[in-house]
This record gives C-alpha cells, sequence and structure tokens, in this order.
C-alpha cells in the first residue's frame, strides 16, 4: 500500500453560502495552475473537499507546492480504499504502521461518514477500527486526548480516504475571489509582507515600484523585481509597474519645504499609483504602512496624504510591531532580499526632519506651484511594464547580491 491521494480540507469557504461553488472552482483552478509541473496529477471536488489524485508523482514535491496556495485550511496524504469494512481496516493498521514506524505509541480513530448509505455509524466505525489496529499492533495503545497519531477515514460516496497526518495550508481565501488591487511596493520589509497579506485575502495583485535613477541604481530595481517574483508564489501572475520617478521627484525637492516634502512625495505616489490602478481595472490600493512607525505613518499624516484619492487604501500591517513584520517576512522568503543595502526613492532627500502632523491644507498650497496633472500624468504614460509568473527565476546574479 501507499498513500495515493492528497485530501484538500478548506474551511472559510464553508461560510460562502450561494457563492461557494465559485469559490471552490477559483481553488480548484489555483490548483490546477500550480500543480502544472505534475502532469500525471489529477485533480477532483467533491462536497466539502478536494483530492489530488497523485498517479505516481512525488507526493512530497506536490505537497509543498500545495502548502502556498491560498484557500486550503489543511491537507493530508491519503489513502483510497473501497467501501468495505474489511478495506477500511486494513488500510487504516498500515496507516497506523506507516505513522509509527517503531510499532509504538498512541492512536485514536476519527470516522467521518457523509455516505449515509454505508451500512455502519462513524462511531461504530471508529470501534471496529481500533479493535482490528489494537489487534494487530503490539506495544499501541488509544488515547482519545492527545494521540501520537490520528487516523482519519472518511467514507464518502465513492471511496473511503484514510490519513494519519494533518498538515497546515496557507489559510484565507482563493486568490482572484476578491478584485484586484495595486501593491506600492518599496524594496523594504513592510510592503512584500502587505502584499502577502493581500493575496490571503483573495485578491489578484499587481504592482508599483517608484524608481529614481540615478539616485536609485538597477540593483534597487533588481531587489523589487526578485521580491515579486517571491509573491508569485502565492499570486500566481503579477505585473509590475516601474513609474519613472526622478523628475517628480527632484521638483518637490526643489520647490517644497524639507518639512512637507515627504508627506507631498507621498501624495504623488497615491495619485500616480490611483491612476495606474483605474487603467488596470484595480479597485483599491495596498501599502505598507504601520501607525506610528514613522513619521510618514502617523494618523495625522496619513489623512493629510490620503486626501488625494477617493479610491480605498488597505494596510494589512496597520496594527502590527516591526518584529511581527520581520517575521512574517522571514518566514514568506522576502526577508533576506529585502534587506539588501541597495535604496529606494523614499530613503533619497530625506530632510532633518519630517512633520508629523502635516495641514493638508499647506500640502495643498505648497502642490499649487506645481503642475499637478501633466507630472502625474507623464509618470503614467512612461512606466513600464514587467510580467512576472511562478516557476521563474530569480536573477541569475542574486547569489553575487550578498
Amino acid at each position: 500500500m501507499h498513500y495515493d491521494h492528497i485530501l484538500i480540507r478548506y474551511a472559510e469557504l464553508s461560510l460562502k453560502g450561494k457563492n461557494r461553488k465559485q469559490f471552490e472552482k477559483k481553488l480548484e483552478a489555483n490548483i490546477r495552475d500550480v500543480l502544472k509541473e505534475f502532469p500525471a496529477i489529477k485533480v477532483r471536488r467533491s462536497f466539502g473537499r478536494m483530492f489530488v489524485k497523485l498517479n505516481g508523482e512525488n507526493g512530497h514535491a506536490v505537497t509543498d507546492h500545495l502548502k502556498d496556495v491560498f484557500g486550503i485550511h489543511s491537507l493530508s496524504p491519503s489513502l483510497k480504499v473501497q467501501l468495505n469494512k474489511e478495506d477500511i481496516c486494513e488500510g487504516a493498521l498500515w496507516a497506523a504502521e506507516d505513522s509509527l514506524p517503531e510499532g509504538r505509541g498512541t492512536f485514536k480513530v476519527s470516522v467521518r461518514r457523509t455516505n449515509k448509505d454505508f451500512p455502519l455509524r462513524s462511531q461504530e466505525m471508529n470501534k471496529v477500527i481500533g479493535g482490528h489496529v489494537l489487534r494487530n499492533m503490539e506495544n499501541i495503545s488509544v488515547d482519545v486526548h492527545n494521540p501520537d497519531v490520528e487516523l482519519k477515514v472518511e467514507i464518502r460516496d465513492d471511496a473511503a480516504y484514510i490519513s494519519a497526518k494533518v498538515i497546515n495550508g496557507a489559510g484565507g481565501l482563493p486568490v482572484g475571489t476578491s478584485g484586484k488591487v495595486m501593491l506600492m511596493l518599496s524594496g523594504g520589509i513592510d510592503s512584500p509582507v502587505a502584499g502577502y497579506l493581500a493575496l490571503k485575502r483573495g485578491v489578484t495583485l499587481e504592482a508599483v515600484h517608484f524608481h529614481s535613477p540615478p539616485f536609485t541604481n538597477e540593483r534597487a530595481k533588481q531587489k523589487v523585481e526578485d521580491l515579486v517574483q517571491v509573491l508569485t508564489r502565492f499570486g500566481g501572475k503579477i505585473n509590475l509597474h516601474i513609474v519613472p520617478f526622478t523628475d517628480i521627484q527632484t521638483t518637490i525637492h526643489k520647490q517644497v519645504p524639507d518639512n512637507y516634502e515627504m508627506t507631498v512625495m507621498r501624495r504623488f505616489m497615491l495619485r500616480i499609483s490611483e491612476k495606474l490602478a483605474e487603467n488596470r481595472e484595480a479597485k483599491g490600493l495596498v501599502n505598507g504602512e504601520s501607525l506610528g512607525q514613522v513619521a510618514s505613518q502617523t494618523l495625522d499624516s496619513m489623512y493629510t496624504i490620503n486626501e488625494v484619492t477617493a479610491m480605498p487604501v488597505l494596510r494589512p500591517l496597520i496594527t502590527m510591531d516591526k518584529m511581527e513584520v520581520i517575521d512574517y517576512a522571514r518566514r514568506i522568503g522576502t526577508y533576506d532580499i529585502s534587506i539588501l543595502p541597495f535604496e529606494d526613492c523614499c530613503t533619497i532627500f530625506l530632510p532633518a526632519e519630517s512633520k508629523t502632523k502635516p495641514n493638508k491644507l499647506k500640502a495643498s498650497r505648497y502642490e499649487s506651484f506645481l503642475d499637478i496633472d501633466q507630472m502625474v500624468n507623464e509618470a503614467v504614460e512612461n512606466t513600464a511594464v514587467k510580467e512576472f509568473s511562478r516557476n521563474m527565476e530569480l536573477d541569475e546574479d542574486f547569489d553575487n547580491l550578498f
């Protein structure tokens, strides 16, 4: 015997009522996309579950790919057996022996019977399977509270599926079920994590990065591209919009008082991001702001900066402290890229002191001396777009950056 299926469970989708089927269909499509490199696998939906038939493919490799798919609550390598008591008992015994290779430990049996035509009820099957395992394995006992192994048996219409291990999934909602957003992506630690958390809520993601050569070099841009590539593991295809920001940033630096320079710069970033979002039919912006973390992220600053857009600005990190964000970045694989010493445009022309409570009337007055519409439109028109997709390689020189 061997595990020939992976059973996929999803929890939050069960709350979607009449919309549940479209969420399940999207999750199935995302799973098929993630598993393209395994041509022999078959994916099948059944009520409340999804099954991946391995057909000889590497189960460990398939599982590693599935762990990054949003919408999956948990998954288990599973053994499919015929719908009769004897085959189910033998399958459960094999799973117990496989999970306890030294032949000792504790176990419990949990039967879930969705096939009501099966003659034995769940509690009866718990006893039948448990008794069979106890009779055929020495040095093993039942522990219903904290077992070493929980034998899960799902008795469904077509067959019974037996598993002895539960692997946590990414949770959340399937990417593509919550509309499209534009991520304002710097080269720092915060914004890639914000993008990851937005993807977890089911959005489709595009990204915008503000590039200011020669003040920011090509390595800074490459760092951002590598961050986008990491995010494709969780979101599939992502378009990166690279905005030429040098002229705007230089003009602001010359004409706006130092302590309002950051406020006005970020107002321009929002205007440009909003235009790009509208062009791509996105319904919101996402950034990596955390309340009170820096001068431009106080509530007063957010209030003044947000004035220039009517588009929703989502801030997934708003209540997190820096160490929480760093933990996320390490977990998803962006941290080592983000800390590379290549500065983005937000780190140049930094004044000695920025306003923590900027006044929106003053910001508007300073901007009145600038041709806002022309500056924004030229930046949008000259924006370059680069597409990234899952399984593309990181820059070949990436290792040399360390």
